[in-house]
């Protein structure tokens, strides 16, 4: 079925909805509103902005780019939008989270409620175990959000949603370019990360090209078990069968070339990740998904199980982490420090404390500790503090909290 007619459903209402869904402490774009500026009087606002929207004078405006470090020494690209972008933005979001969510297949678990990256961490666990996988496609698309086809975008749009107002809207903002060091910078592919209506177009996007692809064309084909789980444009495969994983991993790059996109030569690989049939030891092969290194190891009982650990370049970038922002924020009150730490820690936590995990998060409690340490101890260089006496002035009053498990899957 194709929706002809949707722009109609934006009134006041569902605009001043999808305004209270935003984030009230993002950063403000480049006309300087906030979210709170913006709800003093957002009656009269929103009205003002329906009115626009109603008689097509509404206008997206560039958006302010920001650019923060990956873990891989690179920089990702974030766009900054102006408030109003933000709330028509997530009105359409809401539209097309409604046509398109019945239509999303289970395995598929980033940018939907009631899905996490926790929820695909488990499915990709219990499939590995139920099916008999031995091998994984541990694939990687190549700077996916920044080289989504626009062309390819709205041809797959229009399959459910033809509205010509909200294709409009969507092409204004995918074309509306963004501002970086004062000037406005056009871009012929992607859409910006951190704009409200990038998620559920990546989603849409990666339903007709990996999807559904899977679901018809591949598991049909296959004599042998197989899945698939998704988080955003992360995504692993299993297979039970050697020849049938090589056979998708070699058809694999053609299938995202006919939709412009590419899959990473170097970061994509096929593992051998098979139940072991030995007494000691570890299985074969391992593979990283959602900053998790799954393996096969021993449970207590001696049977064989899998296990995830805090994959190692996460790992290194929160511990460093830890240690520049000890050194940066040394001189402020101790109290202050130990609260935003104590954040970080548990913050740490509630993502990595699965099952299994324990010792690397004690390994980060620990170095907390010592770099916590090391930088008080230097806001006085002529009286450097002892760990003697860093344990008995600091850390009886500012204990940090200890390693725990959070996650009992």
């Amino acid at each position: 079925m194709v929706f002809t007619t949707l722009a109609h459903l934006m009134d006041e209402d569902f605009l001043t909805e999808a305004f209270h869904q935003l984030r009230k402490d993002a950063a403000a774009g480049i006309d300087q509103m906030t979210a709170t500026e913006y709800g003093v009087n957002l009656g009269e606002r929103i009205k003002d902005l329906q009115r626009r929207m109603v008689l097509g004078e509404y206008r997206a405006q560039p958006a302010r780019r920001v650019w923060i470090p990956k873990g891989d020494g690179g920089q990702r690209p974030l766009a900054i939008l102006v408030l109003e972008d933000k709330i028509v933005q997530r009105a359409v979001a809401m539209i097309l989270e409604a046509l398109y969510e019945p239509h999303f297949h289970a395995f598929s678990c980033g940018f939907r409620r009631h899905f996490s990256a926790h929820t695909a961490i488990i499915e990709l666990r219990q499939q590995c175990l139920e099916l008999g996988i031995n091998w994984i496609i541990d694939a990687d698309i190549r700077k996916f959000f920044d080289t989504i086809s626009w062309e390819e975008l709205r041809k797959i749009l229009q399959k459910r949603v033809n509205d010509g107002a909200l294709l409009r809207l969507i092409g204004m903002w995918l074309h509306v370019g963004v501002l970086e060091e004062g000037q406005v910078v056009n871009q012929e592919l992607g859409t910006p990360q951190g704009a409200p209506i990038s998620p559920i177009l990546a989603n849409i996007f990666l339903h007709e090209v990996l999807d559904e692809w899977f679901q018809a064309v591949v598991q049909p084909r296959m004599k042998g078990n197989c899945f698939l789980v998704r988080y955003a444009d992360d995504f692993v495969m299993g297979f039970s069968l050697k020849g049938e994983a090589e056979r998708v991993f070699k058809v694999l790059p053609k299938r995202f070339e006919r939709y412009g996109l590419s899959i990473h030569p170097d970061k994509s690989r096929m593992v051998q990740f098979s139940r072991p049939y030995w007494k000691r030891g570890k299985g074969p092969g391992s593979f990283a998904f959602l900053g998790f290194t799954h393996y096969w190891a021993k449970t207590l009982k001696g049977g064989w199980t899998i296990k995830r650990k805090t994959q190692s370049k996460r790992l290194s970038r929160f511990m460093s982490g830890i240690g520049e922002w000890c050194k940066e924020h040394r001189h402020e009150p101790i109290a202050d420090q130990h609260r935003t730490l104590s954040s970080k820690l548990r913050g740490h936590y509630q993502y990595y404390g699965v099952r299994g995990n324990f010792k690397m998060l004690e390994v980060v409690y620990e170095h907390t500790r010592e770099a916590w340490k090391k930088w008080l101890s230097r806001r006085n260089s002529m009286n450097p503090m002892s760990w003697d006496k860093f344990m008995v002035a600091v850390e009886q009053q500012f204990v940090l909290p200890p390693p725990r498990i959070t996650q009992v899957f």
